[in-house]
């Protein structure tokens, strides 16, 4: 492995030029009218597979988009490295916020990345951090130093719930067995404080629908005499949270994991600068559940946000309207025991409970997913953290994320195999957001670290 900083500084420019290809392909696995665009993202991954140094490269059809499974087995006696990702990405809206057009991807110099960023929609979740595993693939099979068996299971659905991938990865042990899972599609503490990723928080995702009158109304003949669903949702919205931040919904707290003190001591060691994080957001104060530090709210306290909400008139000048309907969209991150469909249901009856007369109320579930925490004694954490070592040049830290990937329970559950998290974004990359982009400098040093993990994994593994 010891040429694999020589071999990334040779093929640097080639790596960002495969990038940007693929970031330019909008493969919006929520909207139907980017359908064409997703599928064609599915054959790029598995071209790229292949050039690779992948001997089986498939495209499994499911019923939404596909997953593209690759492995390359050297000896049936090695361990098995399960690579998973997704070439999905989210829609890039508000347009006119993004400073060049998402899908035409632009490398800018920003004050973290002043070797360049990759700007685009994609950027960092997950083309780039996807893409960091092809390439480090393409090293260790070009250069004949692939220490073990590795496979490939790289999906089209992540951003709208991986509707397919349970069903796929139950009609498929024995095709995914393996001794290891390895996903980045997480980030790190800085560029210069690798961490990984030892837990996740779980996800609940719904809309709600408050429908008042039959009709939009004349808001002078009708307004104060019938209920404005506009105004009724607010309100309802508004009572999920009491003076001190804290989620109302009776029994949404009964399960939630309380760190002891010792544990929080220890999230507490991990560098952190408030003031650098309210200058970044250009916000003068946090805001959050009382009682836990910013760090802690963010990633092992459970929460209950608003995402999108709608209804009347928007558009230019005034229409005196009263709605028929209103809508919001609302997430809830969730902590280790707090079960998804479990907390799905307990919305659902609150919501509908606190509706005043005068409204129907509609709660659909749309997707959701468990909370995970991986040991730090594991042999796959022992050799993600060596790896680090080797390439970094100091001991990564244990941190637990706030963002949600769903699938990491189920693959435990079902495959019986642990994940580790070897992210390479940071929080300033501006997922989900427009301006989203990926350092330069990160993109290429995941390339460098993920041949590290497959040695000392091979190493330890016994």
């Amino acid at each position: 492995m010891q040429n694999i900083s020589t071999y990334v500084k040779d093929n640097k420019q080639r790596f960002i030029d495969e990038l940007i290809e693929l970031l330019k392909i909008p493969s919006i696995s929520a909207d139907s009218a980017y359908k064409e665009h997703t599928f064609n993202t599915a054959d790029a991954v598995a071209e790229s597979l292949k050039k690779a140094g992948c001997d089986n490269v498939e495209i499994c059809p499911t019923d939404g988009y596909p997953i593209v499974y690759a492995d390359k087995i050297i000896d049936k006696n090695l361990p098995i490295v399960l690579v998973y990702g997704h070439y999905d990405v989210q829609p890039p809206d508000p347009l006119d916020l993004w400073h060049s057009p998402p899908f035409e991807p632009v490398i800018k110099p920003t004050d973290l990345h002043p070797e360049g960023a990759i700007f685009a929609r994609g950027a960092c979740d997950d083309k780039g951090q996807m893409y960091m595993h092809v390439k480090a693939m393409e090293f260790m099979t070009k250069n004949n130093c692939l220490p073990c068996n590795v496979k490939f299971m790289i999906e089209g659905e992540e951003e709208v719930g991986s509707v397919n991938l349970g069903k796929f990865v139950k009609e498929n042990r024995e095709k995914l067995a393996n001794d290891v899972i390895l996903i980045s599609d997480t980030g790190m503490i800085a560029k210069d404080v690798p961490s990984i990723t030892t837990g996740l928080r779980g996800l609940s995702y719904v809309e709600v629908e408050v429908t008042g009158p039959n009709r939009d109304l004349h808001s002078g003949l009708y307004g104060g005499a019938v209920a404005n669903p506009i105004n009724v949702l607010t309100k309802m919205i508004a009572s999920l949270h009491d003076e001190n931040n804290h989620i109302t919904i009776p029994g949404f707290y009964d399960k939630v994991e309380e760190l002891s003190q010792e544990e929080r001591a220890q999230m507490a060691k991990a560098p952190f600068s408030l003031d650098a994080y309210k200058k970044s957001l250009d916000i003068d104060a946090v805001y959050g559940e009382a009682g836990y530090t910013t760090n802690e709210r963010n990633s092992i306290r459970p929460t209950l946000d608003v995402n999108g909400i709608w209804s009347g008139y928007i558009g230019e000048g005034a229409k005196t309207v009263i709605a028929s309907k209103a809508y919001a969209k609302i997430s809830m991150r969730l902590v280790p025991n707090q079960d998804w469909e479990e907390i799905t249901q307990l919305f659902k009856t609150h919501f509908e409970n606190i509706a005043p007369e005068g409204v129907k109320v509609l709660v659909k579930p749309h997707h959701g997913g468990q909370g995970y925490v991986t040991p730090i004694d594991s042999v796959g954490y022992q050799a993600a953290s060596k790896a680090y070592e080797q390439t970094f040049g100091k001991t990564p830290i244990p941190q637990r994320s706030g963002g949600s990937i769903p699938i990491v329970s189920l693959f435990e559950e079902q495959l019986k195999s642990k994940t580790i998290l070897m992210g390479f974004g940071l929080d300033s990359d501006a997922i989900h957001s427009p301006n989203e982009h990926f350092g330069v400098w990160n993109y290429l040093k995941g390339i460098e670290t993920i041949p590290y993990f497959y040695q000392y994994f091979t190493e330890l593994h016994k």
